[in-house]
């Protein structure tokens, strides 16, 4: 299926400029339509589009002279991918549209088929270039430090500790409650040392059954098991040089831990199957939401692999206990998923940002971010109020007096049931249920396939 973009098409010839709506419309695509180069010009004042199809000959504003003025006055990373149509090709213009940063251009008359390869190809592009931006912007912000905002004394500690390891080699284990942003550590540990240009390579031991975990860990040899049928590089190989992030490292079982141990000790590990051992450079970092020292007591856990891993210990803490960082954190969220999902720029009101200090936040940072997340693509209103995440999300236990954790397992039914009804009350069209929420289809898509909800038909 083609990936679905917003394109904006501009042709003065009525009869084409609907034709190639609707061809695109059924490839997937939301389509806007211009009659003419000022109305496309006043249409991309108004909001983003992912491709512009452009007719060359217009006659107000012709094709080049929209792509000249994307040129002058939109930066390069913000420009939509540009399509240049005209009966009358020419190589000048060919290469002065190319030298303005259009993608591509179709000489009239072409084959439809001809029109949709050309646009998945520039929506495929401007959603990398997009998703490219957002990844440059994470790392190079200065202030939320490689991605962990927080102005609380507790979190500037836990920034200062991770930049001084940083510059070591040594072992680490970050603690802390689920949704805190252990990940967030460890690739800021990362990023910050001389092995950043290496890989980081990330392993869930809860995601993976015991059986299977070691071969993912240190690799196999061909025939050490059924179904190996070729060599294979673990974990640990491929982090050769760089950092291997080991989460929820509580997890491992008693002979995969000895295992571990002998990594840490030796700097060395044998794949399964192996007879011979193999020596690997590699700064483990753990991480575990688990009370290690109490699972050591309880015997569920080996002592000296956890003074192995404990050299360089980072907590990091819950959100209940750094209220001061709600609000930045807040404001930091509704600009980045207003950024990702396309959508106006959104402020909370305080009486938003009241609820949200009020809340225990059992979930930490991730569920204040996926609170914030649904405000900002549900949301209609620029301003974020307290009826919008009360009415979204069953409001605070102070506001309602029901159990934290009750909330906490509603937030998700509640986002399902309310993309549901939306859709019931449209008879299952996209389109309208989307304006009804205030969302664009891309959204909607977005929430559909998290919630593994049936793609409707009208």
């Amino acid at each position: 299926m083609a990936a679905n973009g917003t394109v904006l098409i501009a042709d003065d010839e009525e009869r084409i400029l609907r034709g190639l709506g609707r061809a695109l419309r059924e490839d997937g695509h939301e389509v806007v339509e211009a009659t003419s180069g000022l109305a496309a010009q006043r249409l991309m004042s108004e909001r983003v589009f992912d491709v512009i199809v452009v007719d060359n000959i217009m006659p107000d504003l012709t094709g080049l002279d929209l792509i000249r003025d994307l040129a002058q006055h939109v930066a390069p990373g913000d420009r939509p991918q540009v399509v240049l149509m005209t009966a009358h090709a020419t190589v000048e213009s060919a290469i002065e549209a190319m030298k303005l940063g259009a993608l591509d251009y179709l000489q009239k008359p072409f084959e439809i088929d001809e029109l949709l390869v050309v646009v998945r190809r520039a929506v495929e592009l401007q959603r990398l270039r997009s998703e490219h931006r957002y990844l440059l912007s994470e790392r190079d912000e200065e202030f939320n430090h490689y991605g962990i905002v927080g102005r609380s004394r507790a979190m500037q500690e836990v920034i200062r500790t991770l930049e001084r390891v940083a510059e070591t080699k040594s072992t680490v284990l970050v603690t802390g409650e689920t949704g805190t942003g252990k990940e967030l550590v460890a690739r800021a540990i990362h990023d910050r040392s001389a092995q950043r240009d290496m890989p980081l390579i990330k392993v869930n031991c809860a995601a993976i059954p015991d059986t299977l975990l070691e071969s993912e860990l240190f690799g196999h040899v061909r025939g050490a098991f059924t179904g190996a049928a070729a060599n294979k590089k673990g974990k640990f190989a491929l982090a050769h040089g760089g950092s291997i992030l080991l989460d929820e490292i509580a997890m491992l079982g008693q002979p995969l831990q000895a295992k571990l141990l002998r990594v840490l000790q030796e700097r060395e590990f044998e794949p399964l199957g192996s007879e011979r051992s193999q020596k690997v450079d590699v700064r483990v970092i753990a991480a575990t939401n688990r009370d290690l020292r109490q699972m050591v007591a309880e015997g569920r856990f080996q002592e000296d692999l956890f003074y192995r891993l404990n050299v360089i210990p980072i907590r990091i803490p819950p959100l209940r206990e750094r209220r001061e960082d709600i609000a930045v954190l807040a404001d930091h969220f509704v600009v980045k998923h207003a950024h990702r999902s396309g959508q106006p720029a959104r402020q909370l009101h305080e009486s938003a940002l009241a609820v949200l200090q009020r809340y225990d936040w059992p979930g930490n940072v991730r569920e204040l971010e996926n609170t914030l997340e649904r405000a900002v693509v549900l949301s209609r209103e620029p301003v974020i109020r307290a009826d919008a995440i009360s009415g979204l999300y069953a409001a605070t236990p102070a506001v309602t007096g029901l159990p934290s954790t009750r909330l906490h397992q509603n937030l998700e039914w509640m986002e399902r049931e309310t993309i549901r009804r939306a859709l019931e009350a449209a008879g299952g069209v996209k389109k309208d249920a989307a304006e009804a929420m205030g969302i664009s289809q891309r959204a909607l898509s977005h929430y559909l396939a998290k919630h593994r909800l049936s793609d409707p038909q009208p």
